[in-house]
């Protein structure tokens, strides 16, 4: 059963993160913004100017204190120890922010929108250094962990990103759609429900990252150099995946998804098979497969064993999850359609 956090909105709760000291900011409807503490009690509550959806809250890694909010197409500067007006505000997008990130060094964020552009400010010197582009709705974009000039991002334009700061074009690009056409066990279903890609996560190591799309599938990717390979790929929901979220400092990652379910996945020992050589073990994979001249899907669950260590049946559809550490034990936290946070425990 979940342990509902109650008081800290009216609307309903579209996006969470969680700071290194365990403080929890929530963001909703209507430019409604709260902090929780550990226990599940609001502990801080502001409206944001002009009421927008808060669609993303992010941290910075490196001042626990600042927390960046977006709604609309502006992003707000917030001190949590004194949550009154934004310290700060940029306008540098054009159309409502998806999504927002902040790298490692704390010196770079990243905001995703609806024009499917990506902007990337020089949090020093407030400027605008780089605008990257999708051709459909840029839904995430994440900074990847032990490199601070690297990002990825995925749209609604069902490509998926790799990019630098140093260019302006990205360094690598998949389409999940074309990966899919390789595959002849592919589903009639999968033209009528297409690989929207909607979701990222880079685990700790900075080389492997999972994406989540409409067709309920997850994919896993590992980056080598200025290029990245499909790994794995399995599906768990019925219908589209919202969230994905790598733990920290393992290869467990947890995935959301509208049909309402929030799926735990150890993804470990199918990544270590391919630690050698990634492109080459996809290629002896794809030959391997082979058969009266035809490729079988070898990415989908039921073919790499791929399974889920655990399931809670949410109910709601998944706007959001994230995880922390609550009374020396690991929780996951849920956003849906509802005004509350469900917290339910996460196994060691």
């Amino acid at each position: 059963m979940a342990v509902k956090w109650v008081g800290g909105h009216s609307s309903s709760v579209l996006c969470l993160d969680v700071n290194v000291e365990g403080l929890v900011a929530s963001g909703a409807e209507r430019g409604e913004l709260a902090l929780w503490d550990g226990s599940g009690a609001p502990i801080g509550q502001l409206q944001l100017p002009g009421a927008d959806d808060v669609a993303s809250v992010v941290f910075s890694p490196l001042c626990p204190t600042r927390l960046y909010a977006s709604h609309g197409e502006s992003i707000s500067l917030l001190d949590v120890r004194s949550l009154k007006e934004p310290v700060e505000r940029f306008h540098v997008n054009e159309e409502e922010i998806n999504c927002l990130s902040v790298n490692e060094t704390d010196k770079f964020l990243a905001a995703a929108d609806d024009s499917g552009a990506i902007k990337v400010m020089d949090l020093e010197n407030k400027k605008v250094i780089r605008s990257l582009r999708h051709s459909n709705i840029c839904s995430s974009v994440v900074f990847r962990p032990q490199r601070p000039q690297s990002l990825v991002s995925c749209g609604l334009d069902m490509q998926v990103m790799l990019w630098n700061l140093q260019k302006a074009r990205p360094l690598w690009a998949t389409n999940l759609q074309e990966c899919e056409a390789g595959d002849s066990l592919q589903s009639a279903g999968q033209f009528f429900n297409p690989p929207l890609a909607h979701c990222l996560s880079v685990a700790s190591c900075g080389n492997v990252f999972g994406c989540g799309a409409q067709d309920g599938r997850v994919r896993v990717f590992r980056v080598t150099g200025a290029r990245f390979e499909r790994e794995l790929e399995f599906q768990g929901h019925s219908l589209g995946v919202s969230q994905v979220l790598f733990l920290p400092g393992v290869y467990r990652l947890l995935s959301g998804g509208n049909d309402g379910k929030v799926l735990l996945w150890d993804v470990s020992s199918d990544l270590g098979k391919q630690q050698r050589s990634p492109v080459k073990s996809l290629q002896r994979r794809k030959a391997s497969s082979r058969k009266d001249g035809k490729l079988r899907n070898v990415a989908s669950g039921e073919h790499t064993g791929v399974l889920p260590k655990l399931t809670i049946e949410h109910g709601e559809k998944v706007n959001w999850i994230s995880c922390a550490e609550i009374k020396g034990s690991k929780r996951v936290l849920v956003a849906d359609q509802s005004s509350s946070v469900s917290v339910y425990p996460l196994p060691e």
